[in-house]
């Protein structure tokens, strides 16, 4: 009986589990349903609607949308390198270097993901533009970097034992060569975590490429969506086709990533 009830109690949950991930999908499945269509409302009546690529088909040849889809790619893959790069270095610095005043700094360090985004927003601004990088894709990944990186890697690296490391400059092991060849490797798991973070912010930005790209071939593909809207009246099947396609690389990069991502953040988590 006490099998029966367990069997019973596990087949209610996967109902429950399976309901809520149909739930989840409905937004992502009415997004791609609206965009085979061309219609100027967003209500469920599908009467008499021919569906079609049409909006996808005009995205790319009469809207600039794949100059924009691949300055989206550009920025996003350029902050990602430049994230794991930096952060991981300061990480390493933080966590296995002795110097004074090392903890009060990485306080202090902490201490700016407390000030909001919008303070700091034109500061950076009027930087950028007398740096000259105006409309280009570097002054989209600048701003990308953060602390929060840094703290991210440095819990992790925490936990590399300290006694490895030594044994490696026994044996005549560089710093370069130590950090890039027993330190990297360890700390795999959060460098795809970090990735997989920053890709999802990068992406996503819509406020600072709004504020710095004055050129239209500069632009980023939410911008190019949020452009699709009209004044007066607006083809809703285009603008989800857009999202569609600003949906999808986060997506596929999640499916293929999640595992070292979850492992990443658990760690990071736990250690340290």
């Amino acid at each position: 009986m006490t099998a029966i009830k367990r069997n019973l109690v596990r087949g209610l949950i996967a109902l429950v589990l399976v309901f809520l991930a149909l739930l989840a999908f409905t937004p992502f499945l009415y997004m791609c349903i609206i965009s085979l269509t061309q219609k100027s409302t967003l209500d469920l009546n599908f009467a008499g609607v021919d569906f079609n690529f049409n909006n996808y088909v005009r995205g790319f040849k009469n809207l600039n949308i794949a100059r924009n889809f691949l300055n989206s790619v550009i920025v996003t893959c350029g902050a990602c390198i430049l994230n794991c790069v930096i952060c991981s270095m300061a990480a390493y610095g933080f966590s296995k270097k002795r110097w004074p005043g090392r903890d009060k700094v990485f306080a202090l360090y902490l201490a700016t993901l407390m000030v909001p985004g919008q303070v700091t927003l034109i500061p950076v601004f009027l930087i950028i533009k007398q740096l000259g990088l105006m409309n280009t894709h570097l002054a989209l990944m600048l701003p990308i970097l953060n602390a929060f990186g840094v703290f991210l890697m440095r819990q992790f690296m925490m936990n590399v034992p300290d006694d490895l490391l030594e044994a490696a400059r026994i044996d005549g092991c560089s710093e370069n060569r130590l950090f890039l060849r027993i330190v990297i490797p360890l700390i795999k798991p959060v460098i795809i975590s970090l990735t997989v973070f920053t890709f999802i912010t990068s992406w996503n930005d819509f406020l600072w490429p709004l504020v710095t790209c004055t050129n239209q071939n500069m632009q980023t593909l939410t911008l190019a969506i949020s452009a699709l809207k009209g004044n007066y009246s607006t083809n809703y099947g285009l603008v989800m086709a857009g999202s569609v396609l600003a949906f999808l690389p986060p997506f596929i990069l999640y499916i293929f990533l999640q595992k070292q991502f979850v492992e990443g953040i658990a760690l990071s988590g736990v250690k340290g």
